[in-house]
């Protein structure tokens, strides 16, 4: 007997929001509706960066029923904002888990952090299932970037909640091997946590050529070799070695270094660049997600950045997004990651690890090397592509959720 019961997924962010989580739970959720699912979504009417969605309280679009709960919409400009744009979402979720309602189960995304928790009050109050896709482990990320001890009482706290909600999950979905690793280290059973990576529609990110790219003109970027930081520049990402590098180019005629998007380490970086007077160098706001492809086509090189204390923590999903573009992808982090394991296996571009003396300086050689030869960077590009689209491609891994979804909660 076919379960017509909706499955309702809960998360901050949502079409038509730019968020990495909006992309990604937009894509799984028409996959699950044309696969014949009942799905809604449950999220908030703020951007992620700030205000107000100009988007309906209530739509269906593409057969996803959604619903954009009142919250507040402070943004990610300060902690203080943010945090009470956490606890009104989480109040809104909770109020939809505890609902008259009746769902197949509930899958609860990580943003904001702790609706882990919600879902395992779920459980308890009202016998709802739920499970987790974690896109990145909370309140560990705030440990490695000193803003919380572990050992505080708010620590412990923290730690407690979010254990529950792992813990009671009928499963969890994480996103590579260093991921499930830290979660399995806080309790949850092995046969519950399924591996999923995140993916790129490889229909949507294709490999356009510099000259068709209306954002060239539009950046004065004719003639450049442009090596692209693209998305969040966040707690979790190191950029001291890529800034030296920076200095080391200054003065080089042709590599120009674009950020596009936001972050709370982007006035460090617009004040490193104006102080050592770096003036190949643009940093510009986030574009909407209709212009993703020349947004990520204006790059000669990619630029992913982790800081170590982060690994198995933040998975940046820009890499998968940057090697379907057929461009290298320069990885400055560890060299025992997901990001970094990814880009060897695919031998799509080079890895970094700051740990290494002398990382700028290496930094500064690659993007020389690949300046200067741009058949052998199209190669590079090329072996990118073709590893991500057979790995970490949206209908596949779209199709591996389903499966886990279905097999946890088949009809009862």
């Amino acid at each position: 007997m076919t379960d017509e019961r909706p499955i309702l997924f809960v998360n901050a962010h949502y079409y038509p929001d730019i968020a990495a989580t909006a992309h990604h739970l937009t894509d799984l959720a028409e996959h699950m509706v044309a696969a014949g699912f009942p799905v809604e979504i449950c999220t908030s009417r703020g951007k992620y960066v700030a205000g107000r969605m100009q988007a309906a309280e209530s739509e269906v679009r593409n057969g996803v029923r959604i619903t954009r709960v009142r919250s507040t919409s402070h943004g990610r400009g300060n902690i203080v904002g943010r945090l009470i744009d956490y606890s009104s979402f989480h109040l809104q979720a909770l109020r939809a888990t505890l609902g008259s309602r009746k769902y197949r189960g509930i899958v609860f995304l990580t943003t904001p952090p702790l609706l882990s928790f919600v879902g395992w009050l779920g459980r308890v109050l009202r016998g709802r299932r739920y499970a987790i896709w974690s896109m990145d482990l909370h309140p560990e990320a705030e440990v490695a970037a000193g803003m919380l001890r572990r050992t505080s009482p708010l620590g412990r706290l923290l730690f407690w909640a979010n254990g529950c909600g792992y813990r009671g999950a009928d499963f969890v979905i994480a996103l590579g091997p260093y991921m499930r690793d830290r979660i399995l280290a806080g309790g949850t059973k092995p046969a519950r946590v399924e591996i999923v990576p995140v993916w790129v529609d490889g229909n949507e990110i294709t490999p356009t050529p510099r000259a068709e790219n209306p954002l060239v003109g539009e950046l004065g970027l004719h003639g450049k070799f442009v090596v692209a930081y693209i998305g969040n520049a966040g707690l979790a990402h190191d950029f001291g070695d890529l800034l030296d590098a920076m200095r080391e180019l200054r003065d080089h005629p042709r590599i120009f270094f674009l950020f596009i998007g936001d972050g709370p380490q982007r006035a460090r970086i617009e004040a490193f660049a104006a102080e050592h007077r770096i003036k190949n160098f643009l940093y510009r706001d986030y574009y909407p997600r209709e212009r993703i492809n020349s947004v990520y086509g204006l790059a000669d090189v990619h630029v992913v950045t982790l800081g170590a204390p982060f690994v198995g923590i933040a998975i940046p999903t820009k890499c998968y997004v940057s090697m379907a573009t057929a461009r290298p992808v320069l990885f400055v982090g560890p060299e025992r990651s997901e990001t970094a394991d990814a880009i060897r296996s695919a031998d799509g571009g080079a890895v970094v690890d700051p740990a290494v003396p002398s990382a700028s300086a290496r930094i500064a050689a690659l993007l020389r090397k690949w300046s200067d030869d741009p058949a052998e960077s199209a190669a590079i590009g090329a072996r990118g592509r073709a590893h991500v689209l057979a790995h970490f491609g949206r209908e596949s891994n779209c199709q591996e959720i389903e499966r886990i979804i279905s097999t946890h909660w088949s009809t009862r």
